[in-house]
Parts: structure tokens; sequence; C-alpha cells
């Protein structure tokens, strides 16, 4: 479509109604006016002259109209061009005077972007802005602003709901040019110019030059205002507030959320600096562009070609326009064209998906055609192609840079030739080899000398602020509706599944229902032969009259056989309790066991009549039931401690008692899920992920999973909709972003993996201005939380080790189990997440982590090992990142992960180069050490790690591993000590086993049954518990209780046979503890 090219191919005419005025002010009380229209530098029409009367409404109903077509005001001058409606007062005629005198009082601007919007009729009250001199130039200081209102309309829409739909709005601003050349002075002569000029495209035949041409210079001393309306591209305004364009203006925006050159820390003080202190050129003028299909299109195959788009910048001496018209073309073009300076703007992201603006401050560079050509694949000069005559018209186009109303002419067409030069329109298949070398020889011939005047911009580090909006995205984004419905698609939302019980549990639940049917039955029987009794004024409180009653209700019962019935229908559910509670399936042989059992069983269903009764016929609250012993956050500490063991049968079985407890929590299935991915059963591991997510289609973790498990497998569409839901249901998360943007990297997708990455560092910096954190005070910040939390653990473990190891084991036991010294998790008592560590600031104190090294943390977590390289290798590869301390740390942990430990031990040497008191560096060290079966040189690094001031991230495998290697090497009291701390910070079956076994191997007796206690308490089929709970009662003499501890060692087939020869010998020497003697 061309640009003037409306509904139908045909003219039509836009009708502008100038309705009525308010708040009008002339010279005197009551005076003649008239309004006159203008667009475009043409005259609409004029008013008929009007009575007005100071502060009473003036109607004028003046209508005029004009054609919307290609030959005149198209589409495109629609978009950046007003209709100028200027008031205008007739003085009274004096005596001898033969021509009426005129005064302009004001102008107003309309603004007709709501045309190229679809509308076909609107109305606005537009302020009259008051003309230099004129009376309403003082009246405007009491508050009451002159206004007119007007209506615009159009017999149709100029453009179609397709059109309107594929047609597009480009705004261009040149704000503010800082730290221009100090040789730039407003006093010199002759008086000079200042032009900024860009080409864009507006169909897919056409191009256009933008000229801002109306720069203005001003002294430093004080920063530009903020917000601060924009202007229109047009000179001709009489009245300076007409310049404005409604409802517009620059906004203040931080450094950080731009898209420029100038964004680093150094720049941002220098920015301050130029933006108070220095010279600049202000233009603050926004072109707007009206865009078809075509012209969109086009704009977006330039943006694939060349990211960058140039915008030249000069200066123009005004009064030599006029001779540079008479001389030479090419010599006066050199007179003209000065301080030649151009900046590149990168529009890269405007193929963003939903991205509609870039902006921001970008950096002037001299002018040379061939680092254009090299930078942009152009070789010419837009400001110079503005400046050359026409072709068609014999007078210069240099008068042009003065006035931004000339500058849009200058069209070029497609594959045409405009000059006598090369053509400047490069298609993509032009663009070949062949089609570069021309150009290049051309600029080698055009470039003979340096641009001395365009190195000024270098040398004085000058930059211009630049906005370039459009009103749709080039690259449209799916709706957040969109991706939620397609991950709904992929992994269907499931209901929580309602709670049923089974087994046990439901058998006594059905007797207790059977109860209650049978009373309710009872009641009726006896509501039917004594219904009065219910009356409170007839109740009776005769135990005589209560007995007769009762026993003449058991004889109706039995003689109606309803009793019988009633024996017969509780006579299922007491079965299934046999079986299910009491575990009875066979008869009994032995009479006395019977009675016994018998006794036991009234009892039980006794007990369980008066529950249900209670429920039936109190209102009072029933006791709540009791918790069970162990948290979900215990069981999954316990699960990873058995993957730190390597005993995934183990850690099976509590990951899969943590979703039994609450099959409907997605977190539960997100462990299970990477507890799979450790085990690299990653088809498994997706069930668990996708269960997690058809639970909550939000849960962000499963849904990184998904897609980094849909990669894996090559369904990259669906991992695409995985990530891109996850940014959507957690904008601000950075691991989110990065992983959308490796994912992008692995597609060859550089500008989408690009928009990830700034959206990831965009959203980390936000984070960190929310809650800033100095390294200097990191210390103190994160010990005076620590004191607050946990005063008597801050306490204990700043003292000294002998204390720790004379502390009594009861104590120890009794702080734990009241919650001292330990921090809730979810309303548990007993912490199982490791505590927060003082270790950021010690891994890399020069350098913040990056959003890459963030995301390999997550990625490290939920064993997601290939995705963690590729991040990695990203690390590599960022100028923030590198080969630091956390990057050899974490190359080191995926090494372990993957059992290299020789790559791990070099990458460990180099993370000890660079940080040689990281706790968490020795920390894996000493893992690396106990894997290899390395003992004493494990033992050397889980020793320094615990000297050091900060804490490793997770102590709890340090505390195990160095208190078995204590063990093994017999230093029982090293060990005690080692395992107090374990049971203090983050208590498991394994910490209470190896402080009981310190213990007795001491002759601790009583401690060693209390600690030996608690880790079966926490876990009681560890046959290795059991087996030194009979050696302890076979010290103290405990016959009963030490055959019992036997019998279930060799139940749970205890493995160490060391210790079971131990427990054989020890039974031999006292005589007893085992039921075969």
């Amino acid at each position: 479509m061309e640009i003037g090219q409306v509904v139908g191919e045909k003219a039509v005419s836009v009708q502008i109604t100038v309705l009525r005025g308010h708040n009008l002010k002339g010279r005197t009380e009551s005076f003649l006016s008239f309004v006159r229209a203008e667009l475009n530098g043409v005259v609409l029409g004029d008013s008929p002259k009007v009575d007005a009367v100071v502060d009473e409404a003036v109607d004028y109903n003046f209508t005029c109209s004009f054609e919307c077509s290609d030959a005149a005001h198209n589409l495109d001058d629609l978009a950046h061009k007003p209709v100028i409606l200027t008031v205008t007062e007739i003085l009274p005629k004096e005596k001898k005077q033969k021509e009426e005198k005129t005064i302009v009082l004001g102008q107003a601007v309309v603004d007709l972007l709501p045309l190229l919007h679809g509308q076909s009729r609107f109305t606005a009250s537009t302020v009259l802005y008051p003309a230099p001199g004129s009376p309403g130039e003082t009246a405007a200081l009491d508050g009451s602003k002159p206004v007119l209102d007007v209506s615009v309309s159009v017999p149709k829409p100029l453009l179609s709901a397709t059109q309107l739909s594929e047609s597009n709005l480009l705004k261009v601003t040149v704000e503010t040019a800082y730290s221009v050349p100090d040789v730039w002075n407003q006093a010199a002569a002759p008086a000079s110019g200042y032009a900024a000029a860009l080409q864009v495209p507006l169909t897919a035949e056409k191009e256009q030059i933008l000229m801002f041409s109306n720069g203005m210079l001003k002294m430093g001393g004080e920063r530009e205002p903020v917000p601060r309306p924009k202007k229109w591209p047009q000179d001709a305004m009489l009245a300076s507030g007409a310049q404005h364009i409604p409802g517009t203006n620059i906004e203040e925006q931080s450094v950080d959320m731009e898209d420029g050159d100038m964004t680093t820390a150094e720049d941002k003080e220098f920015r301050v600096e130029a933006e108070i202190n220095r010279k600049r050129v202000s233009w603050d003028t926004e072109r707007r562009c009206f865009l078809d299909a075509g012209g969109a299109a086009w704009l977006t195959r330039r943006i694939v070609e060349s990211r960058l788009w140039p915008i030249e910048i000069m200066k123009v001496a005004q009064t030599g326009a006029a001779k540079g018209a008479k001389a030479g073309k090419e010599k006066g073009e050199d007179e003209t064209l000065s301080f030649h300076g151009v900046a590149y703007v990168d529009l890269a992201p405007l193929l963003y998906p939903g991205a509609t603006c870039v902006r921001g401050a970008y950096k002037l560079y001299p002018f040379y055609e061939s680092e254009l050509m090299l930078k942009t694949k152009r070789n010419y000069s837009v400001l110079r192609e503005s400046m050359r005559p026409p072709v068609t018209q014999g007078k210069a186009r240099v008068s042009s840079v003065g006035s931004c109303k000339a500058a849009p002419s200058k069209i070029f067409e497609k594959g045409g030739k405009d000059t006598k030069e090369s053509p400047r329109k490069i298609s993509v298949s032009q663009a070949g080899p062949q089609g570069k070398v021309a150009p290049d020889e051309n600029v080698i011939e055009v470039e003979p000398q340096i641009n001395t005047e365009g190195q000024m911009y270098a040398d004085s580090k000058s930059y211009i602020v630049i906005e370039i909006a459009l009103d749709k995205p080039l690259v449209p984004k799916r709706p957040p509706e969109e991706l939620a419905k397609r991950v709904m698609e992929l992994i269907p939302p499931r209901p929580p599944l309602p709670r049923r019980p089974a087994g046990a549990e439901r058998a006594v639940q059905e007797f207790q229902a059977q109860v209650v049917s049978v009373a309710a039955q009872v009641l009726d029987q006896y509501q039917q032969l004594f219904g009065a009794a219910f009356e409170p004024s007839a109740w009776l409180t005769d135990p005589n009259t209560q007995e007769q009653r009762k026993t003449h209700l058991l004889g109706e019962l039995n003689y109606s056989g309803k009793y019988f019935a009633f024996k017969e229908q509780l006579k299922y559910s007491v079965v299934r309790i046999v079986r299910e509670k009491m575990l009875r399936t066979e008869a009994f042989t032995d009479v006395e066991q019977l009675q016994a059992f018998l006794s036991q069983l009234y009892v039980f269903l006794v007990d369980e009549m008066h529950k249900a009764l209670n429920k039936t016929l109190s209102v009072d609250d029933l006791e709540n039931q009791p918790q069970p012993q162990l948290e979900c956050s215990q069981l999954k500490h316990f699960a990873r401690e058995a993957q730190l063991n390597q005993d995934y049968q183990l850690a099976t079985k509590y990951y899969q008692e943590q979703l039994a407890r609450d099959r409907n929590d997605p977190s539960h299935w997100f462990d299970y899920g990477c507890f799979y991915m450790l085990r690299g059963d990653y088809q498994k591991a997706e069930q668990c992920f996708h269960q997690a997510v058809s639970m909550n289609q939000a849960h962000l973790s499963s849904l990184l999973m998904c897609g980094i498990l849909a990669e894996m497998d090559g369904r990259y569409e669906d991992a695409e909709t995985f990530f891109e839901g996850a940014t959507c249901v957690n904008p601000s998360s950075v691991v989110a972003w990065t992983l959308f943007g490796v994912f992008y990297q692995a597609q060859d997708n550089s500008i989408q993996a690009e928009m990830a990455f700034l959206e990831a560092c965009k959203q980390q910096r936000a984070g960190l201005a929310l809650n800033p954190v100095d390294d200097g005070d990191t210390q103190t910040e994160l010990d005076t939380q620590a004191e607050n939390m946990m005063p008597e653990e801050e306490a204990e473990e700043d003292s000294a080790d002998d204390s720790i190891e004379g502390e009594d084991v009861e104590s120890s036991i009794k702080r734990c189990q009241s919650g001292a010294g330990v921090k809730e998790v979810e309303g548990s008592t007993l912490a199982v997440e490791p505590k927060p560590t003082r270790t950021a600031s010690l891994t890399s104190p020069s350098k913040p982590c990056t959003i890459y090294m963030e995301t390999v943390e997550f990625l490290l977590q939920s064993n997601a090992l290939q995705m963690a390289q590729r991040a990695l290798a990203q690390e590599l590869l960022c100028p923030e990142g590198g080969l630091s301390s956390s990057y050899h740390l974490a190359l080191a942990q995926l090494h372990t992960l993957r059992g290299e430990y020789g790559s791990a031990e070099t990458s460990l040497s180099a993370a000890l180069r660079d940080s040689y008191e990281n706790p968490d560096v020795w920390a894996l060290w000493g893992h690396l050490h106990f894997l290899r079966g390395e003992s004493r040189d494990a033992q050397k690094c889980y020793e320094r790690t615990l000297d050091f001031v900060a804490d490793a991230s997770d102590t709890h495998p340090i505390y195990l591993r160095l208190g078995s290697i204590y063990l093994k090497e017999g230093q029982f009291e090293k060990a005690k000590a080692t395992y107090l701390r374990a049971c203090k910070s983050s208590p498991s079956c394994l910490t209470w086993l190896g402080l009981g076994i310190a213990c007795y191997r001491l002759g601790e007796m009583t401690e060693a049954e209390d600690a030996l206690t608690e880790a079966n308490t926490l876990n009681n089929s560890n046959a290795e518990v059991w087996g030194y709970l009979a050696l302890v009662c076979l010290q103290m003499g405990r016959k009963l209780e030490a055959e019992q501890s036997y019998k279930y060692t060799l139940k749970l087939d205890l493995q160490n046979e060391p210790l079971l020869q131990e427990i054989n010998e020890m039974q031999k020497h006292v005589g007893f503890g085992n039921p075969c003697f």
C-alpha cells in the first residue's frame, strides 16, 4: 500500500469543525475574531468573523475539509503534521485607516492520529496557546486557559480492519546530544544550526529521510527538566506552546533500563557530570511515520540484515545556504556539511517478542563511509542526500536542512536510481560479495582525508539520547493466557485427589459409621415409644422410671427382631477390625489367648463406639489428632542424606513417604524428580515434573525442568512453551530468563537469546537494587541475623571445642526437641535446611554473581548437569564472569556429580588459587578425598573447613563424614564433639547414631542409650541402631531389651559383620541376649 493510499484507493474527505471557544481574551471586553485552519502549509479556510465577549463562549461553528490522498495530505502527513488553528482578533478601524489591522491571539493544534487508529469521528478540547504580545499572554497567569472545541470526522475509516492490524506507527524522538565539542559557541558568527537525520522505510518500495534541524545549543549549568513535552517537527508556529505534542512527554528513565552504549558504571558517572555541566544540543522532537504492512516487513528485514541503524548529526551554517546553492554542488556540500558525526543505534531489541521501544544514550563517532558500510551495509550519507538538489528540480535543496517541513519529501524508491551515484537501496539478494566491493572502492576514493571536525565528538565523549518506538511490536509476543492454555494442553491440570482412608483406618471408620446408624435407629424406636420424654417439661429424672423404659425398649427390640438385625449390621465391620486392625486371620488354639484377645477387642470397640456417639450426640470439639512425628521437611532432609551416602533405596523410601503425606504438594514431586535426574532416569523424572505442573500450573521450578527435559528429548516447541511460560509465571526470575536465553542460543536464535539474557540482567539489577548488600557489610549483616534468629546456637558455636565435648547428651536432646537453637521451617520444630551462610562475600569478593552462576546453582541443585555445563560455558564468555573462583567451584561440583574426580581436582586447584580461604572449596575437596577413600586427606580438608570463620554452605555432610573418620581412627572424643554439632544443626538418624557409637566407645552408656533412642525414633528400620542398642542393653544387664534389640537387628538384616560379631561375643560373655541360647 502506498503512503497515502486509503480505503478503496480513493481520496477521503476529512472534515474539521471548530465548534466554539472558551476563555478567549482580546484587547477589549468585546472584540471581533475569526479562526484560520492550516495543514501542511496549506490554508484550509477561514471562519466567519464572530463577535466575542470576554469570559463567554464563542460559537464559531466553522467547518473546513481536505482530501486525504496520495497526491496530497497522505497518511504519513496525518501521522506527524497537526491541523494548526490560529485565532485572530480584528482591531477596530481608526480614522483614515484603509485596511483592517489584526493581531494573532493564539494558536491551537489538533492531532489527527486517532484517524490512523481506526476512528471515524472524535472530538477534542485543545488549548489555545497565546502568541507573543497577545492579551492572552498576560491573562494566562490567572489559571483560566483559552480552549477550542474541535470535531474531526471522516465518512468512513481511513483504514480497513485488515490494514489497521497490519500497519504500524514508528515514532522517532531525538532528545539531546550531550558533551558536544567545546568549540561550539552561541555567540559565534555566523549563526549555526544543528541537524540530525536518519532514513526509515515507509512502504516496501520507498524509504524516507527524517530530518531534525531545530537543534538548540545550550550551555551547561543545569540538568534538562523531566518530564518535558515533546515537540512537533514543524517550525512555523507563532505560539511557542503550540510546538508541543499534546499528551507526550520525555520521562525520566533509569540508566540500567536503557538499551544504549552508555550503561557501565564509568559511563554513569560521566553522564551525571555531562548532563549538568557540559554543553548540549537539544531537539526534544518526535517524528511519527506511518508504516503499511510492507513498510513494517521491510523494517524487520533491514534490522535482520544489519542491526545497527545510523543517525547522522552535523552543524550547519545558516547563512551558507544561499551561497552553497549558487556555487558548485560538490563544493557547496563540503562547505556546509561540517562536524559530520554519526551514532549507531542497535535496533535488534525491536525484534524481541513484544518489544516496542528502544531508548538509550548512543556515542557519537566521526562519520566515515567505509565504517558506515562495514557496520550498517549502507554506502552513502543521508545528510548529503538530503542536501543534494533533486534531479527533477533546478533549485538547491540545502535549505531543507533548516526546516523539517521540506526534509521528508526526499523519498527513495527501492531498486531505482535517485542520483547519478550507485543505487542507495541494497536488497538482501544484492548485498553479496560483488555488491560490496564497489561501494568499498568508492569509499576509498571519496575519503582521502580524516574527519577532523567529526573526531571532536570522540574526543569530547559526545553522545545523543534517542528513542525509537512502535505502536505494535514487530514480533508479537504470545499472551500469558495463550501460554497457560498451551501448558495446560501439554500437561492437563488435575484436581487434588480426596484423601481416602485405607486399611485399618478405613475399617475403624466403617465401624463408627455403623454405630452411628444403629444409634439413630434406636433413637427413632425410643421416640416412638416414649416421645413425650423428649420434651423439656416432661423430662423424667427418676432412676426407676428410666430403668423400666430401658427394659421395655430392649424387650421391644428383641420382640421385633431389630436387636438381631443390629448385631448383623455391626458384624461385618467388627470382622474387618479384627483382620485389618488387630491383624488376626487365624483361629485361636489357646483359650486363654482367645479370652485375652476378646477383652482387648471389647475395650477397643467400646472406645470407638463412644467416639462415634460423641461425634453424633455432642457438639464439643474433638481433640486434635496427633501429628506425624516426622515432618515432610525432615523426610526431605533424610532423603538427601541417603543420596549423599549413595543409599538410593533408602532415599526412594523417604521420597515416597513424603509423597504419601501430601501428594498434592508440587514441591514433593519436584524433589522426587530431581532424585531421578541424579539417577539418570529422565523418563521418570519428567513424569514427576509433569505431575508437579498438573498440581500447580505456576510451579516455576517444575516448568523449567519440563523445558530442560523436553529440549533434551528434541521436543523444541514444547521446550519453548515451558520456558516462555515460566517467564510469564514469574517475570522477575533471573533463572527463568537465563535458561530461556540458553535454549534460544542452542537454536541459533541470537536475537531472542540476547533479549532473554538482557532481561535476566535487568531483573538481577532490579533485585539487587531492592536488596542491596555491601561486600564489606555482608559479614556484619549475617552475624546480626544469626544472633536475632538463633541466640543460643550462635553463642554456643562461638565457644571453645572443649565446652562442646563436655556437653551432656541429654541436654542436647532436650534442646533439639524444644526447638532451642533450631530454625523453624513451616511449623516444624526441627530444622532440616542448612542455615544461611556467610560464604557469598568470600567466594568472589571482586565480582558480583552473574546471571549464569545464579542459574548454575539452580541446575546443580536440580541435577540438570547438561544444561549446567552449557550455562558454565556462557559464564566464560560473559564480560563480568570468566575464570573466577565461583566458576571453578561450580565446575568441580559438576565433575564430582558425574564421577569425574580427576577433572574435579583440577578445577578445585584453580579455585584455591583465586580464593584460598573459601570454605566451600575446601569442603568439596574433602568430599573428593572421602569418595576416593583417602580418609587422612579428607580429614585435613574437613578440619580446615570447620576452622574458618565463615561456615560452608552445607556443613551436614562435613560433620557426618568427619565423624565417621574419627570413629574409624578411634578418636572418639573428637567424634563425639563433631556429631554433637551435627545433632544441633541438622539432626538425623545418622547423626544420633554416630553420637551414640562415640559415647558407647567412651563407656558413657546412659548418653549412648539416649542418643541411640533418638536415632531409633527418627528411623526405626536402621539395623545398625538396633545393633548398638543391643550392645548397650547387654552392657547394662537388661536381658529382655537386649534380646528384643538383637531380634530386630537380625530381622532388619544387619550387614555390618564386625558389629554382629561383637554382639555375639558380648552375648557369650554376659550369658544372655540371644534367644537361641
